[in-house]
């Protein structure tokens, strides 16, 4: 139901912008989030939207990460600046109402130095 796309092989420095669309109605969402999961890593959260506008990142994207979302388009979006090589991972969309979960299937990010 979240489709995810966006990701790709870029080098330091430079930019990407992922999406996650939602194909289906979700009602009664409480919040949006975007999380990643490098090789042989556990998956961790990067950022959060709640419906109210309220945004966290963690400290190892904060000022280099955006997390946005266009609820006309039912879209979610992680804009990702100033890429480095310890970003290189499999990302996430993640959306949450008060009963259950949805995620989306992944995009690769891979950042060359």
């Amino acid at each position: 139901q979240l489709q995810a796309s966006g990701g790709g092989l870029v080098q330091a420095g430079e930019s990407l912008r992922l999406s996650c669309t939602a194909t289906g109605g979700i009602n009664g969402i409480w919040a949006r989030r975007w999380y990643r999961q490098a090789p042989g890593k556990e998956r961790e959260w990067v950022a959060t939207i709640v419906t109210n506008g309220m945004i966290n990142y963690a400290d190892s994207v904060k000022g280099r990460f955006t997390i946005s979302r266009d609820s006309a388009k039912k879209t979610l979006y992680l804009q990702m600046n100033s890429l480095e090589p310890e970003d290189t991972a499999v990302y996430y969309c993640n959306i949450n109402t008060k009963y259950k979960h949805y995620w989306g299937q992944g995009t690769l990010v891979t950042v060359s130095s």
